[in-house]
């Protein structure tokens, strides 16, 4: 193999120093940008030559640009390891981009970083290897094989020189005479540039990492004021509150929604349940939807870095003297749950539940609800909010996040690269997760509505939803400004004991009538507080669903 290799590298012609940073340029901008340019031509508008043409523009000056920046930052000893990073960075990334029509956002190198090794191992999948061999591994092999000639210092700075000027008249030419073109996509589309490898991790990994090292600033105490309007009496039952954070179940595919498929089999039998059909995330990944349902704000206020240090709707319904619970089969609470009490799922339930790709079913949520409410003593009056955070239909092992008991729909893809994946296959897999949601929820409602202990009550809605393929995008993620309905329109559905209902029938009333309104993520914040019969002056009156009701209700 060692003289092979010899033999190739005796092969290749010697290039100097400028013609190899233009022959990087070449593999950066054009190989691995196929997507960019897709989109690049759909939104130009242009048919016949016109839209070559235009493609053409745009390659040579994504070309210009790259080589600009390589003859600024390679010389003699930065040439091959910058050149090995940026073909590592830009294939490895382009593979998401070009086959699973992922933007690399500053949020999406944030659920990297965020991400666990079993995710992880997920995308390592056939295609992607080979992906990697043929745009990373080979490429990588010539860089490291090739001559490069490196002049006097004099010559390499000519060199240079005439490469950045040359490319910098390309882009001046080309930019300033379709100056028009440019701007309107880029404008008017400015996530396109999440396209385009290896420059889109570049930059989204420096804006993730800067807002990630900013100054620390201390805790922010928020709705220091809540307190109970009901105190709780001797005779008086404590409420329950068990509050189902999903993930990536989207309202399309619910057949309480109207989806064909009866994806409700269970929860379309239960009484008193309450679906609401017009319910939109905040974001399109759990590390902005989670934190932001949480913390106080609207969609358009969210401030993630004013989220990460000031207390959010754990804190204050702890505060107002709810014992608050999370229990997590998840990727974490991203700092929602810090200040209140965690149960780790035991050891002996995983190894009941969990897969051998790390990933617990949703049944440890269960089974570890139904322990600790059993473990409460029957004289503890406190009352409760549990947060139990699902992996539900989490991509992209569809297959692995069900059993064979919740798998109506067959055939199914057994496989974690989705995109390679016959399209209804993969649909009938991601429909038996949200078969098995059906089964955990209802399972759930049957739980503690046995607790007589307590007058209980459910609330789920799903982080996000999730693409399985349309328009050619699958999984989450997407920028929430492009992001299809798929992503952004979820579940959401509350369900209310008996024991509940007696004592707040007008606001359940209230509730029944706002299942066809138009509602998001930002309503929890205000109507569980309220639910829960928590004052406080950081309640906003406006998003919460009780106060649409006031009339009724006094």
């Amino acid at each position: 193999m060692l003289h092979f290799l010899r033999q190739v590298r005796a092969s290749l012609p010697k290039v100097s120093l400028a013609c190899f940073n233009l022959i990087i340029a070449l593999w950066l901008a054009l190989a691995l940008n196929f997507c960019f340019f897709r989109h690049v031509q759909s939104l130009s508008g242009f048919q016949g030559w016109f839209e070559w043409i235009w493609l053409a523009i745009v390659a040579i000056s994504l070309v210009a640009y790259y080589n600009l920046y390589l003859q600024v930052l390679n010389w003699k000893w930065t040439a091959k390891p910058i050149s090995i990073v940026l073909i590592f960075l830009g294939g490895t990334t382009a593979y998401f981009t070009n086959q699973l029509g992922a933007y690399i956002s500053p949020e999406q190198i944030q659920n990297v970083v965020q991400t666990d090794l079993a995710e992880t191992k997920q995308l390592m999948t056939i295609p992607f290897s080979l992906w990697c061999m043929g745009m990373v591994v080979l490429p990588i092999i010539f860089v490291c094989l090739i001559q490069i000639e490196y002049p006097l210092i004099k010559k390499n700075l000519l060199q240079k020189a005439v490469y950045i000027i040359i490319s910098f008249i390309i882009l001046l030419i080309l930019v300033l005479s379709n100056y028009l073109n440019f701007t309107n996509i880029f404008r008017q589309h400015k996530d396109i540039r999440q396209l385009i490898s290896p420059d889109n991790v570049l930059t989204s990994s420096y804006k993730y990492f800067h807002h990630l090292h900013e100054k620390h600033e201390p805790l922010v105490i928020f709705g220091k004021d809540a307190k109970m309007l009901l105190p709780q009496s001797d005779q008086s039952k404590p409420k329950l509150m068990v509050l189902v954070v999903g993930e990536a179940a989207r309202a399309e595919s619910f057949s309480l929604n109207g989806y064909s498929r009866n994806t409700n089999p269970k929860l379309s039998q239960i009484e008193n349940l309450i679906n609401f059909s017009q319910v939109t995330s905040c974001g399109t990944a759990t590390a902005v939807s989670v934190p932001c349902m949480f913390s106080g704000m609207t969609r358009e206020q969210y401030d993630a870095n004013l989220a990460a240090h000031r207390e959010g709707l754990l804190d204050i319904a702890q505060r107002a003297g709810y014992k608050v619970t999370w229990i997590d089969n998840d990727s974490g609470c991203k700092g929602a749950c810090d200040r209140v009490n965690n149960i780790k799922i035991s050891k002996a339930l995983k190894k009941q539940y969990c897969r051998d790709d790390g990933f617990c079913l949703d049944d440890v949520l269960l089974v570890s609800l139904q322990r600790y409410l059993a473990s409460i003593p029957h004289k503890d009056k406190t009352p409760q909010l549990i947060v139990l955070h699902q992996r539900g239909s989490h991509g992209p092992a569809y297959y692995n996040r069900t059993t064979t008991d919740f798998s109506p729909f067959q055939p199914t893809c057994k496989t974690s690269a989705i995109q390679t994946c016959d399209r209804q296959k993969l649909i009938n897999s991601y429909d038996n997760t949200i078969v098995y949601t059906d089964h955990i929820l209802s399972e759930i409602i049957q739980s503690i509505d046995k607790n007589k202990h307590y007058q209980s009550a459910l609330w789920y809605l799903s982080d996000h939803g999730e693409s399985t393929g349309e328009n050619g995008i699958y999984l989450h993620g997407t920028v929430y400004a492009l992001a299809p309905s798929q992503q952004t329109h979820i579940p959401m559905l509350m369900w209310f004991s008996n024991d509940w209902k007696m004592q707040h029938d007008a606001h359940i009333e209230c509730l029944k009538s706002k299942q066809n309104q138009v509602l998001s993520q930002d309503n929890l914040f205000p109507t569980l507080l309220s639910l829960l019969d928590i004052q406080s002056s950081v309640i906003n009156a406006q998003l919460n669903i009780l106060n649409q009701c006031q009339t009724v209700l006094d």
